[in-house]
């Protein structure tokens, strides 16, 4: 792999605004977000949605989902992929209307996992509903991977409903989630090993301190990345991340210091086998 894929995931569903001003929770402070991060070398957003009208609190409701799709969609060329994970306080029957806001992908996590102190709820038949409506949907699904076990489970759905839209199968590990797989290059490592023979690419990024390594590591066996203020809001010991683009930013530098360096919107949705959705 020549070049390198850089996800940014700039707000997730834990940080609270009140506790982080800087992380992108209106729309306005997303799109803009977007735009900074694709300069710096993005090629896919992976999107949270927040209700400034509730202290910023994570949402599904469908109407700013796809307001959010729409906006992402007409200011940046980059792969808008929302997170059908919400918080881990959703229910399963709002998480599975995520794509009716029409998004070019989807996250997939392929398990329920311990996180921090809560479960994150994935059972079997939830997995396997959004894997068959991602199809029909003709959104790509990128399948998160929490726990070594749930490579078993992403082989199991493929082995049930055939390959994903797109035909493409992009595995994505998040490492150092709190109760879940560590963020070591040796985890990182056997899950690469573990990986069913239908992946097509697969990326990965550490949590926190395990953001450097992680990435690293990635890179170095042909990985992609995913960085953003959902999963480290510290640029250094002592210096809160400003901005998303920050982290591209550094993330971009790193790939291109290996001589992989960042691909650009159009080789991003070649690599996902994404569909033509922009107004041209």
């Amino acid at each position: 792999m020549s070049s390198t894929l850089i996800t940014v995931a700039p707000t997730g569903a834990e940080t609270a605004k009140a506790d982080l001003p800087q992380l992108p929770t209106t729309l306005e402070e997303l799109v803009e977000t977007a735009q900074a991060c694709e300069r710096a070398g993005a090629g896919l957003v992976h999107v949270h949605v927040r209700d400034p009208e509730r202290d910023h609190a994570p949402t599904l409701d469908p109407v700013r989902l796809r307001d959010t799709v729409q906006a992402l969609r007409e200011a940046t060329d980059l792969v808008v992929q929302l997170s059908t994970g919400g918080s881990v306080h959703d229910p399963l029957e709002s998480r599975l209307t995520v794509l009716d806001a029409e998004p070019d992908s989807c996250s997939l996590t392929c398990g329920t996992v311990n996180f921090g102190d809560d479960v994150f709820l994935n059972p079997h038949g939830f997995m396997s509903d959004l894997y068959v409506q991602a199809q029909e949907k003709e959104v790509v699904p990128e399948f998160e991977i929490f726990e070594l076990g749930h490579l078993a489970a992403l082989a199991r759905l493929i082995d049930a409903h055939g390959l994903p839209y797109g035909g493409k199968v992009h595995v994505d590990f998040v490492t150092g989630v709190p109760g879940a797989m560590p963020g070591t290059v040796p985890a990182l490592v056997a899950g690469v090993q573990m990986l069913p023979p239908e992946v097509t690419s697969w990326s990965a990024t550490g949590i926190g301190r395990a953001h450097l390594p992680v990435a690293a590591a990635a890179l170095a066996m042909g990985g992609h990345l995913r960085v953003g203020m959902e999963d480290n809001v510290l640029f250094a010991r002592g210096r809160p991340v400003q901005h998303n683009a920050e982290l591209v930013s550094r993330a971009a530098e790193l790939a291109t210091t290996l001589q992989r360096p960042p691909m650009s919107t159009a080789q991003a949705r070649e690599l996902l086998g994404v569909k033509e959705r922009r107004a041209r």
